[in-house]
């Protein structure tokens, strides 16, 4: 495993970070058992970048990550949390809340669930339009001061709230979708990020198993929020899975996996960017690592690109009502 600094000022992380959102129900059923055996194999394979949320499973997913951690040093693993997602008792999100008051109550429960005192990298889920960028992050300041998070990071917001948040306090990393068919942060997202020696970890980089090479129609199970995904619906998932067709003589082309070359794509984009591996079985993850020993040729990049072209995907990231709630895509009007 290689290291990287996140940003100018952040902790060394493994290249690629596992996202343990899918150990916690989101996918539909998870096996506990299994979720902890792979957070533990990808420790050993010397991942230690670990991407949670509170809101993943309502506290769910902390306390299994803490679980998974008993017995290791604390310094094993760099822990990034994500707060600020509001949901109530059905499962069904209400709204995001990053008031002041609000970041050190989330941070409080989410340092007991994981049974740390202190957190690697904390952000906010979402810009809460409430709340001016530069309040939130001035409240994790505060949090970095009294010792409770080492470093602040953003997630999902457009360039300018980038540029305020920054002006604040240091931001180590913006955690984004990206992928070969989500590259909206492309167009002036990147720019700003190296201008302030931002890192990115991507997640999404198999767009949530849509071009991983597993996936087929009406696949979604109950509980599966990819059901609601206009990605993965209708004609849009018809005509996606062709580009995965197209990926796949590729990937048959070099001996690997539709998945290696996707994970390989991005994290050939940049030094700077660091893909997040939303595995929750240890088989995925093995695939996953693999990308690693695949080099991607100037040819082969200009067949990717043929194939999956920029903006060839039908359907957006989220279904519209979540799409409302992205700075990242709303912020780019600025």
């Amino acid at each position: 495993m290689h290291y990287r600094q996140l940003g100018a000022t952040g902790p060394r992380v493994s290249e690629v970070g596992l996202g343990c959102m899918g150990m916690s129900g989101m996918y539909g059923p998870s096996d506990r058992a299994e979720s902890i055996a792979t957070v533990h194999a990808a420790l050993e394979a010397g991942i230690n970048l670990l991407d949670t949320g509170d809101f993943y499973g309502a506290g769910h997913n902390e306390l299994l990550i803490c679980e998974a951690l008993k017995g290791r040093k604390r310094e094993d693993a760099i822990l990034s949390v994500k707060f600020g997602g509001l949901r109530d008792p059905t499962g069904g999100w209400t709204g995001f809340d990053a008031r002041p008051q609000a970041v050190k109550n989330f941070l409080t429960y989410s340092l007991q669930r994981l049974g740390v005192d202190y957190i690697d990298v904390y952000r906010p889920a979402r810009l809460d339009p409430n709340v001016p960028i530069e309040e939130t992050i001035g409240a994790i300041a505060d949090m970095v001061k009294a010792g409770y998070v080492k470093h602040i990071g953003l997630s999902e917001v457009g360039s300018e709230t980038i540029r305020r948040a920054a002006a604040v306090h240091p931001i180590v990393d913006l955690q984004i979708e990206y992928s070969l068919i989500s590259r909206g942060i492309e167009d002036g997202i990147l720019d700003a990020c190296r201008d302030l020696d931002i890192g990115i970890t991507a997640y999404g980089v198999l767009s949530r198993g849509l071009i991983s090479g597993h996936w087929s129609k009406d696949k979604a199970a109950p509980g599966d929020l990819r059901a609601h995904s206009p990605r993965f619906q209708g004609k849009n998932v018809e005509k996606n899975l062709t580009l995965v067709e197209a990926l796949q003589a590729i990937a048959a082309g070099k001996g690997v996996t539709v998945a290696q070359i996707a994970i390989a794509w991005v994290a050939a984009q940049g030094q700077d960017i660091i893909p997040v591996i939303g595995a929750r079985r240890r088989d995925r993850l093995t695939e996953a690592l693999g990308a690693y020993d695949v080099t991607l040729t100037a040819e082969d990049m200009t067949a990717i690109e043929k194939a999956v072209p920029k903006g060839a995907a039908a359907g957006t990231r989220y279904a519209e009502a979540q799409m409302a709630h992205l700075d990242s895509e709303l912020g780019q009007r600025h």
